[in-house]
């Protein structure tokens, strides 16, 4: 071995290879693991089998707020739906809207020269605060001074220049499309940088090989954002699930008029903080299902990006795929040499 050879000084071993430096490094996040995520954690879903006496019901919580018209509420075709029927059509409309909105932004902008500043622009929906974007969409609906009711003026649509905060009709509909506005960033931002990291050889391939457009982002560009498309997915369907800023700050703790946009974050904060009395236990049973929620979709997500990953190694797209895309550059380099 090297430090048994002469002449050459032992090395010193690393402080970082020691068990107690490593638990030191290791206790003070443990620590705060262990106060800041599960206790609070265990003790809200242990509050939810409890009733506000203290007394043990069991799933009893559970029962009422899942047979409670506030949260589901299908008896007719008229909204309001209810909270989770609300949280689910919210991920429905906005996650393909926002996503698909975002890949054609990114794919228009990719060689457009100046595109930094359009792509400003675009984010700028993104990082501004959600409370605060509740708020301009609620001035945008307006009938008086908003966008929305005066295009549609403009364009004969009279049954939309309305004041859309003030029908259950439009209430929810017109949060959800103007909160794609908010989230179109995030997916544009994440599949520019994934449209960076596929090589150009491959499109300068297909284009040789006489691939039209579609083609070639259907079998190439599609395939290779793979990765991306669950990033946005699984972030986007979180965001979804515990919406809660944009719908409080367009509309009020009900969920605007007849609870229409009411949501499931909404209705936990309305049962622990905004009724008298407050009742923590159906509070903590709101939390327990949208966690539940959150970790069943954030676990079905995960495990289709780590399978397809597996599953894109066995098809061969590198090793089928790619080289006969690349055999027409092969082939013309070829020629050239020789002539």
């Amino acid at each position: 071995m090297r430090a048994n050879e002469p002449g050459r000084a032992p090395r010193p071993l690393s402080p970082f290879r020691k068990p107690l430096t490593r638990a030191g490094f290791f206790i003070p996040a443990a620590f705060l693991l262990v106060f800041l995520v599960i206790i609070p954690v265990v003790s809200t879903i242990s509050l939810s089998f409890f009733s506000s006496s203290g007394a043990f019901v069991g799933l009893d919580n559970y029962g009422t707020i899942l047979s409670s018209p506030e949260t589901i509420d299908l008896r007719d075709t008229r909204i309001p739906y209810g909270t989770l029927v609300n949280n689910l059509l919210w991920t429905v409309i906005h996650l393909p809207m926002s996503m698909f909105t975002g890949l054609f932004l990114a794919l228009l902008l990719q060689k457009v020269r100046g595109a930094s500043v359009v792509k400003s622009f675009i984010f700028l929906g993104m990082v501004t605060p959600m409370i605060v974007g509740g708020i301009i969409l609620r001035f945008l609906f307006d009938e008086k001074s908003g966008v929305v009711p005066r295009f549609f003026g403009l364009v004969g649509l009279k049954g939309l220049a309305i004041q859309w905060m003030q029908f259950p009709s439009t209430l929810l509909f017109g949060l959800i499309f103007g909160s794609v506005w908010l989230w179109t960033g995030f997916s544009f931002i994440v599949y520019s940088a994934g449209l960076t990291t596929i090589p150009k050889d491959y499109f300068e391939a297909a284009q040789i090989d006489g691939a039209s457009p579609w083609r070639t982002f259907r079998r190439i560009t599609w395939p290779l954002l793979k990765p991306m498309t669950i990033v946005v997915i699984t972030l986007t369907v979180l965001w979804e699930l515990k919406l809660f800023d944009v719908v409080f700050a367009a509309t009020n703790t009900q969920g605007g008029v007849s609870s229409a946009a009411d949501v499931l974050a909404l209705q936990m904060f309305r049962y622990g903080f905004a009724s008298i009395p407050p009742s923590y236990n159906l509070a903590a049973t709101v939390a327990t299902i949208l966690t539940l929620l959150t970790l069943l979709s954030s676990a079905w997500l995960f495990r289709r990006m780590v399978m397809g990953d597996k599953r894109l190694a066995k098809s061969g797209l590198f090793t089928g795929l790619v080289p006969r895309l690349l055999r027409p550059i092969r082939k013309a380099l070829h020629r050239r040499s020789g002539a």
